[in-house]
């Protein structure tokens, strides 16, 4: 997979809040999360900790898988409307 930045320059260190959402940098450590989209949960002044939301099955939700990305690592997105938990 060949991922193309939209835009040329890195997220710099800004003031997150909780809520807000960031996207993964393809070169993000574990693979399995490059270019999902986080819901932040705890601003840090490194980065963030947050969630990725998991798919269910047969109908029932999954989880949040939770991560601590650095500001190297994710891109600001934008403000989610609602921030799950265990259901």
């Amino acid at each position: 997979m060949i991922a193309k930045p939209l835009r040329e320059n890195q997220m710099e260190k800004r003031e997150l809040e909780v809520g807000d959402v960031v996207q993964l940098t393809p070169d993000v450590e574990n693979k399995m999360f490059a270019g999902c989209f986080l819901t932040v949960t705890e601003p840090k002044p490194w980065g963030c900790q947050g969630y990725v939301q998991a798919l269910g099955e047969d109908g029932k939700p999954g989880g949040q898988a939770y991560l601590r990305p650095t500001w190297e690592r994710m891109e600001f997105v934008g403000t989610a409307a609602f921030i799950v938990s265990n259901f």
